[in-house]
């Protein structure tokens, strides 16, 4: 099915709040690890183990997704993935010990990554229906969705306990997927004009030219979440411990990276509108390895702020136009190799960066992000004539 443009535009919203709501889900569970380690009584090493459900749970999941969403349609499989979860976020504060954190973390991180794969395919068959590069606005929808989750848990952190303030994600989570839930399950995934064959995306499988083109975009996901989880656990490190920042402004680095990032997805619709996908991915590649050189080696706090905002700019388009690329070529599949390639990025970002900064120093390691953004621009670069 075509839709119709009102369809199509209620699809639309009801996506986008999908993708906010991730985001704040995830972002209000953040916010609460500190209070839940101290509730747990686990020691940094064992809350790093634990820590490590979310990331293993949805790597694990996340190509089983692909399959549920061809079987089942990627509407269906986004509706049941938010409801778990939804469910899924209460869990971690009822725990009391670092292996049943663990425990739980499998579950909630099953379900973050599955519900990615599963809306960011129904995003693919949307963008291809309405011939707009408007992959972008739903990951700002993301991002924007995180600061929110992150500002509401900072602001009632002193007055909610951990398993209020997580049910009360719960009770939200519920209530919008009631809501956005029943505009998706009304409407059909959507197939682009010029496919003759009516063919959404929840059907279509990698041949083996396809699956290396796929896997080519996941790797520009991989070098694209890298960066972001370096910067992520190491920005605040970066500015404290080299450049002697004061605490409270070592902690804005990370939001001026992603305040950046948010305005360049924001943006990114009209930008690949007017460059198109390969001179996007490629400028953008190489404005975040430039931007990245100044946040790692700039002698000043204010200059590796700077650096810090325009590697979030470079970076903010690459890892939507990687995925919307892989589920063109082979549906929800695409989508799960890419996101699978993108999150083992996340993951391999923070340990790299911390062995590099014992073997050299921090500065030096965080050199890597530049490095390996600079690979992205190179790798879409080389595959141009193949990706068209």
């Amino acid at each position: 099915m075509r839709g119709s443009r009102s369809d199509l535009s209620r699809l639309r919203i009801a996506l986008t709040v999908f993708f906010a709501l991730d985001g704040f889900i995830f972002a209000g569970w953040v916010v609460r690890i500190p209070a839940i380690k101290e509730r747990t009584g686990a020691s940094a090493s064992a809350l790093g183990l634990a820590l490590l459900g979310v990331s293993a749970g949805a790597v694990i999941t996340m190509m089983l997704t692909g399959r549920l969403c061809g079987r089942y349609g990627t509407h269906r499989v986004t509706v049941a993935c938010a409801v778990l979860l939804s469910l899924s976020v209460a869990l971690p504060p009822l725990t009391r010990s670092a292996v049943a954190l663990g425990t739980v973390l499998l579950l909630f991180g099953a379900a973050y990554g599955s519900l990615n794969v599963a809306f960011n395919s129904a995003a693919v068959d949307l963008v291809a229906a309405l011939r707009r590069p408007i992959m972008p606005s739903f990951h700002a929808a993301f991002s924007l969705g995180g600061m929110i989750g992150a500002g509401l848990g900072g602001l009632v952190a002193g007055s909610l306990s951990p398993v209020r303030h997580l049910f009360g994600l719960t009770l939200i989570g519920l209530l919008v997927t009631a809501v956005a839930g029943r505009t998706l399950l009304r409407i059909q995934p959507p197939s682009a004009p010029e496919d003759t064959t009516h063919q959404p995306s929840s059907l279509r499988r990698p041949n083996p030219r396809t699956r290396g083109l796929v896997i080519t975009f996941g790797l520009i996901a991989l070098c694209t979440a890298y960066g972001e989880g370096a910067l992520a656990d190491w920005s605040a490190l970066h500015l404290e411990h080299d450049l002697d920042a004061a605490p409270g402004v070592a902690a804005v680095g990370y939001s001026c990276f992603a305040l950046a990032m948010t305005i360049g997805r924001l943006t990114g619709t009209r930008l690949l509108e007017r460059l198109g996908q390969t001179r996007t991915l490629v400028g953008g590649g190489a404005t975040a390895a430039l931007g990245m050189l100044l946040g790692a080696l700039a002698p000043s706090v204010w200059a590796a702020l700077l650096g810090f905002m325009i590697t979030g700019l470079g970076l903010a388009n690459l890892f939507p136009v990687a995925v919307e690329r892989a589920g063109r070529l082979a549906g929800p599949d695409g989508v799960a190799i890419a996101s699978t390639l993108g999150y083992g990025g996340m993951l391999l970002g923070p340990p790299a960066i911390g062995f590099m900064a014992d073997w050299f120093s921090l500065p030096a390691a965080l050199t890597s992000v530049a490095v390996l953004a600079a690979t992205a621009a190179a790798i879409a670069l080389l595959t141009r004539r193949a990706a068209g």
